[in-house]
């Protein structure tokens, strides 16, 4: 929800989990087939076993607009299944994801989604330290740009855009530290959260992260009346976030459906 990018250079941000989930399980294979993911095949490596991957979401492949909600209890991790059979605590779950992403991610990589993914809730990450924060109900819009991205190729561009321009990105990182800050003292009050997330979408836009679609679905987000809109991820492409009042959730991901398919009008 805040902080991307400015993580994996130590910054704090802050991670929410939604309802929706991706169920994986694994079966041992005496002939397992490739994953065809780094992620995935460091994942077999670091347990010492082989397998195969099978997966059942919630998200639908093309997500196109969804209306989720965060709220309520804090979400149990699907994690803690793992947990129970391998012996490992969400924590060590957690730190084992966040290595073989820093490992595929050439040690670019910050533990936010891994941590979020293993605990579920609201987290801020600051540096390796992690704090769960208590739950707020927020009516969220996710819009799928349907352009796709490599978050290993965003993260390695703004490092290299931080290498030969330290003076230009420091300072951005350093907003956006200062954005997620001020950010947790809001969680309650959705009007100035979605400010502060306006906020951190111009600064992701200036690290050059951003893609044409998805600055308009943003803006279109805005103009039905969400409180702020977002991109969420790595950038290049993905998905976008906005907070909305209960009343417009629905207009606000219309106005984002018709803007990806006018036929939906």
């Amino acid at each position: 929800m805040f902080g991307e990018h400015a993580v994996v250079y130590g910054k704090p941000g802050i991670a929410l989990a939604i309802k929706p989930r991706v169920f994986v399980t694994v079966r041992k294979s005496r002939r397992p087939q490739r994953a065809k993911s780094p992620y995935i095949d460091s994942c077999f490596e670091a347990m010492g076993v082989m397998g195969s991957v099978y997966i059942n979401s919630q998200i639908p492949s093309f997500l196109g607009t969804r209306v989720v909600r965060r709220g309520g209890p804090l979400q149990r991790s699907r994690q803690s299944t793992m947990s129970l059979r391998s012996g490992k605590t969400r924590e060590d779950v957690a730190n084992m994801a966040f290595e073989i992403e820093k490992k595929v991610q050439k040690g670019r990589a910050s533990p936010t989604d891994t941590t979020v993914s293993s605990f579920g809730g609201i987290v801020l990450i600051n540096g390796t330290s992690r704090r769960r924060l208590p739950p707020e109900n927020m009516y969220l819009v996710i819009g799928d740009s349907l352009v796709s991205h490599s978050t290993a190729r965003m993260v390695e561009q703004v490092a290299d855009l931080k290498k030969h321009n330290p003076q230009i990105v420091d300072p951005i990182l350093d907003a956006i530290e200062g954005v997620s800050l001020a950010a947790i003292h809001h969680l309650a009050n959705h009007r100035e959260l979605g400010r502060y997330m306006n906020m951190n979408h111009a600064l992701l836009d200036a690290l050059g992260v951003g893609h044409p679609q998805l600055s308009k679905l943003v803006l279109a987000a805005r103009s039905a009346g969400a409180f702020g809109a977002k991109l969420t991820g790595a950038g290049g492409g993905g998905c976008m976030v906005a907070l909305c009042a209960k009343p417009v959730r629905h207009r606000v991901a219309h106005a984002i459906r018709v803007l990806r398919c006018p036929c939906d009008s």
